[in-house]
């Protein structure tokens, strides 16, 4: 039975120590570049290299994200850091610009890419393209119900999401943080616009709220089901994570899945489940895999475990009923008042300072934060868990010694996988006795400061004397042969990336419409409808059919005009249908136009994010969005509303199968492109734009 990677994540590299102590597969790591965790801390080329070598030591893999979207001025960058990547000897790549992923296959073709969860891949069509195009994995999107996830035929490799914070939005689909933070989620620089206080309206009502805020995924509980589901990777959210969170969370994992693996019923304890609490949780969910709520609207901050209730408060003190142990240094929340502090002095109920206080107990502490109130009290950081730290793993290996008179000493080494073999000195006949095998076993077993330890060793001794200063060189040198082994490195490569350059800059107005009257007012211009009777009705025109942005199926088209936003309506649609791509698809670079071009993609829409006229340079056939309201987020469920309203800025919703929000004002360019229309004035429109 092949078995299920554990993929655990880390922002440095104690974190990254904290994942592999603790039992993770493999562990996934960003750069100083081209991550979707730019404020992460983040490895350095230097400290990649020692990332490497640290996971490929304990035999786990290393994989590092390059999964932001590429403006044309980067390419060559970015193609300079996977050749460094490739030259390390990285197991894989997570990546989501399809252009960058092409010219990956291209020059690195033995480098394994993954595509990110920003890939937005929710079914087996675009699955298949990203297949073909010869990715080995993708990582699926966190909306994919686990019956949806065994439907799956596609033979690329899946991993899913069991653990640590959701977006609200499909990812790679939000423009939230780019359009009012100046700061792109697609660039890894996200302003967490859904973890904010925004006020809704409902039929005439205002309701204030974190309507946007997720709780926190957390599968636990249904790992079994989840490694019945046809997947290969369980990963664990959590780049800004502390060592000790993601250090925790890999080792509950690691045992509910071995435990799964050893015939056991995979049961999380009730302690190690506390223990989640107390690290983080904004509340736990199930998320969409098991069908459950994902929105804690009330906080968007860590909730912590329940501790217990104040009893009495005055200026200088607090006392506090627990319903759970409490330590020194701990770290505890007021619910209601939402304020914070440590604990740094803590008496018991004669007023003596402790170091701790058990459950059913009342506890003192200074009231620094000028609390008034007779709150419910939760503890946010455990002191005893966070610095609870795991041994330092260990790897099993065997010694085989020859010792024999008037012949070199020799011992080799090996670790199940590498073998090593080394010798030293010509050994002299013993004049008295032969050094015993408890001598040679008591120096070979000395291997306290090197990752190993001695599993099994055979010794061969005939009539010989060891000198022991020998022994230990031989010993010293098969552990840094071996270690060396374990490491593994790439050769060096060379490529050669030349643009291409594009002399045609035709370009030509196009209109988006909602209803006839507007779609009679620009007949004449390629326009695009999504009501599939109106298009029906004026199809010998040079009207199109814009799909849904997320497809639940895929109708039998053939010779149809389409606007597509999916990696799967172009693996269904585009061989046998004109098809034109709309700016979701994220396309930055001239590189991801020609990989979509050679799809046989006829237009493609560059995203909102990326500079048209440097795209336009090397590439035709291009087009952009000029003018109208953008989708900021798609929501596979969301709460009933008009608009989201924050500060002075209004958000229109709009209801259907999937939720979108919507900016709360028109992009405006005078240029050539896409004209988006909603209730504006037509004949403003054609005059501003003179059409």
């Amino acid at each position: 039975m092949k078995k299920c990677e554990l993929l655990s994540p880390a922002g440095d590299m104690e974190t990254l120590v904290a994942a592999v102590n603790n039992g993770a597969d493999a562990v996934y790591i960003g750069g100083k570049m081209f991550g979707a965790r730019a404020f992460a801390k983040n490895f350095s080329r230097e400290e990649l290299i020692d990332a490497l070598k640290y996971c490929h030591l304990y035999g786990v893999r290393l994989y590092v994200t390059a999964n932001t979207i590429i403006f044309e001025d980067e390419i060559e960058d970015f193609l300079d850091y996977i050749n460094f990547l490739y030259e390390t000897g990285v197991d894989a790549v997570i990546m989501q610009d399809l252009g960058m992923i092409s010219l990956v296959r291209k020059f690195f073709p033995d480098l394994e890419i993954h595509a990110s969860t920003q890939v937005n891949c929710y079914n087996d069509e675009s699955l298949s393209l990203l297949f073909n195009m010869g990715v080995k994995r993708a990582v699926l999107a966190r909306e994919m119900s686990i019956d949806e996830i065994l439907a799956l035929k596609c033979p690329i490799e899946k991993e899913v999401f069991i653990h640590g914070a959701l977006c609200a939005c499909y990812s790679g689909q939000c423009l939230f943080s780019s359009l009012n933070g100046g700061r792109s989620g697609n660039r890894g620089k996200c302003t967490g616009s859904c973890r904010l206080n925004y006020e809704i309206f409902n039929n005439g009502k205002l309701e204030k709220g974190y309507f946007l805020s997720t709780k926190d995924l957390c599968t636990v509980n249904h790992i079994k089901d989840i490694l019945k589901a046809n997947v290969d990777s369980l990963k664990i959210e959590g780049r800004m994570k502390s060592p000790s969170y993601v250090g925790y969370v890999t080792r509950v994992y690691r045992r509910v899945i071995d435990d799964y693996y050893l015939g056991k019923e995979p049961v999380i304890t009730k302690e190690e489940m506390v223990n989640l609490y107390k690290l983080f949780n904004r509340e736990f969910t199930n998320g969409y895999l098991f069908n459950d709520d994902i929105y804690n609207i009330k906080s968007p901050n860590h909730l912590g475990y329940p501790l217990g209730q104040v009893i009495k408060v005055d200026k200088s003190k607090i006392y506090i009923k627990l319903t759970d142990d409490l330590h020194q240094e701990d770290g505890i929340r007021f619910c209601d008042s939402k304020k914070g502090m440590n604990v740094n002095r803590l008496y018991n109920s004669n007023g003596l300072l402790v170091n701790h206080l058990v459950k059913g107990e009342v506890a003192i502490i200074n009231n620094k934060i000028n609390l008034k109130s007779m709150d419910k009290v939760s503890k946010t950081l455990d002191y005893l868990l966070v610095n609870d730290k795991s041994p330092l793993k260990k790897i099993p290996i065997s010694f085989k010694l020859d010792a024999r008179a008037n012949d070199y000493l020799k011992l080799s080494a090996s670790d199940g996988v590498n073998e090593v073999f080394e010798r030293s000195i010509l050994l002299d006949k013993a004049k008295c006795k032969s050094t015993s095998k408890e001598e040679i076993l008591s120096k070979l077993n000395k291997l306290g400061s090197t990752p190993f330890y001695l599993d099994k060793c055979e010794i061969n001794i005939d009539n010989a004397f060891i000198p022991m200063k020998f022994l230990n060189d031989l010993r010293r040198k098969v552990c840094e042969e071996l270690i060396l082994r374990r490491y593994g490195v790439r050769k060096k490569t060379s490529f050669k990336y030349e643009k291409s350059f594009n002399d045609n800059f035709d370009l030509n107005f196009s209109v988006l419409v909602r209803n006839e009257k507007q779609l009679k007012a620009f007949l004449g211009m390629r326009i695009y409808t999504e009501d599939y009777d109106l298009y029906k009705k004026y199809r010998k025109y040079d009207v199109y059919y814009k799909l849904p942005r997320i497809m639940s199926y895929y109708p039998n088209f053939k010779s149809e005009k389409l606007l597509v936003s999916d990696l799967g309506s172009i693996y269904k649609y585009a061989n046998d249908n004109y098809v034109i791509t709309d700016y979701p698809l994220n396309v930055s670079n001239s590189e991801s136009v020609k990989v979509l071009k050679n799809l046989n993609v006829k237009i493609v829409t560059i995203s909102l994010e990326a500079d048209f006229e440097e795209i336009l340079k090397h590439v035709s056939d291009i087009e952009r969005v000029v003018y109208g309201r953008a989708d900021l987020m798609i929501l596979k469920k969301f709460t009933s509303g008009e608009y989201l309203k924050k500060d002075d800025y209004y958000f229109p919703i709009i209801h259907g199968k999937y939720t979108t929000i919507l900016h709360h004002e028109n992009i405006c360019l005078n240029k050539v492109g896409r004209i988006i229309l909603y209730d504006d004035d037509i004949s403003s429109l054609k005059k501003f734009y003179n059409i």
